[in-house]
């Protein structure tokens, strides 16, 4: 089936210690060569959708967990508060089960409930205290196919293995949606802003997949058209397309692109976040039809909450696409159109979603696997792009609960 272009009257949803070092344990619980990939501030309300305000995504929360120094030891090589490490491994608090080796560490800048801004801690106990690392997408090419650089795009940046217990990335690979692997093509992208007026969220770089091409007009290998296709038919995970009550989606897809990571979780995390923008040429004319593109973020195991996985919806259970209630960047949208601009989607005849943030639960310690994916649905015209930077792990205590919601300051 082909789309034809025409216009529809009202379309769209644009209002919708001594043994660290042997334990190579740095500041971000990776390799000491790799950054960390960041905490976050707050506590997480419960619900989903909405813009943030007071008690939402970006409000303040209560003070990082963890001790400010060392608790008793009475046997090195018990495990008193039962983290999986001893004081003869590097636990430099036995008595605080968020202050390990295996812990991210948490730079607590906001006051708790007394008003006072609780004492830096050491929580990830390498002998510092505060020492947050720095990005690490710094210099990455954007036609870097390496999947590592991609998940250090999205700010992921420590790195871990099977034979030891820090926290970070375990593996990385492109992948088509059922999960085979991809071949090297310009649907992915790594930027240092997408257009003149879309920033990077965090460090230098923003991972960007296109069921097209992910390049900028000014590119030598842009599409230059709104159809480009680079892998043709493919197979979706089960149960994808998602569902959508009001508008059901084709059953098939084509030019299905996703970056896939297995991730084990700091000890003392509780959670994790992600921003995402999703950009789409299908706006206005295939508003609700069967051909809209989607973007899922699926996560194995699968949180209380998810679709199938699907960790990104709105509070109606629509999945990212040219439907969902966030999609208000266009021409006459509440947020005008200038974060299409010089992007290769059109200000006047397309359309996009404002920065959106999702945050999901996460068991400390635990091993999960994320997989980003972009596919054209019905056929492998009029391509859609979707940027993801802004990886967080939340490590303040707390609640989290799967949600998307609209981040209210991006940079």
């Amino acid at each position: 089936m082909v789309k034809r272009r025409f216009s529809l009257p009202g379309a769209g949803v644009a209002a919708l210690g001594a043994l660290v070092a042997a334990l190579g344990c740095s500041a971000v619980g990776g390799a000491p060569a790799q950054g960390g990939a960041g905490d976050e501030r707050g506590t997480v309300s419960s619900g989903a959708g909405g813009e943030e305000g007071p008690g939402g995504l970006d409000a303040p929360g209560g003070p990082g967990l963890g001790g400010g120094g060392a608790g008793p030891v009475a046997d090195p090589n018990a495990d008193s508060d039962g983290d999986g490490f001893t004081p003869a491994g590097g636990d430099c608090n036995d008595a605080d089960g968020n202050v390990n080796p295996g812990a991210i560490e948490v730079e607590v800048t906001e006051p708790d409930a007394s008003g006072q801004v609780p004492a830096p801690a050491d929580e990830d106990c390498d002998g510092a205290v505060d020492n947050v690392a720095p990005p690490c997408d710094e210099g990455l090419a954007l036609e870097d196919f390496d999947p590592m650089n991609g998940a250090r795009a999205i700010d992921l940046c420590a790195v871990a293995s099977r034979e030891d217990a820090r926290w970070g990335v375990l593996s990385a690979r492109y992948v088509r949606g059922n999960g085979s692997p991809a071949a090297r093509s310009r649907a992915v992208g790594l930027f240092d802003g997408f257009g003149p007026n879309v920033h990077v969220q965090g460090g230098a770089r923003l991972l960007a997949l296109s069921t097209g091409r992910a390049r900028l007009p000014d590119h030598p290998d842009a599409c230059w058209t709104e159809s480009c296709s680079s892998y043709g038919p493919g197979a979706a995970p089960p149960g994808f397309p998602q569902d959508n009550p009001d508008c059901p989606p084709s059953d098939f897809i084509n030019d299905d692109i996703g970056l896939e990571v297995v991730l084990r979780a700091p000890r003392n995390a509780t959670g994790y976040e992600f921003l995402f923008k999703f950009y789409t040429y299908e706006y206005p004319e295939w508003v609700c039809e069967d051909f809209n593109d989607q973007f899922v973020a699926l996560a194995t195991p699968a949180p209380p909450g998810s679709y199938n996985g699907n960790l990104s919806f709105d509070e109606e259970g629509r999945p990212v696409s040219v439907n969902i209630a966030f999609f208000d960047v266009c021409d006459g949208c509440p947020r005008g159109s200038g974060e299409l601009a010089g992007t290769g989607f059109s200000p006047r005849h397309d359309g996009a979603t404002r920065w959106l943030k999702t945050r999901a639960p996460v068991r400390g310690g635990e091993e999960i696997t994320l997989r980003f994916i972009l596919f054209d649905t019905g056929d492998d015209r009029f391509d859609s792009t979707a940027l993801i930077d802004g990886f967080r792990w939340i490590a303040t205590g707390g609640t989290v609960s799967l949600e998307t919601a609209p981040v209210v300051d991006p940079h």
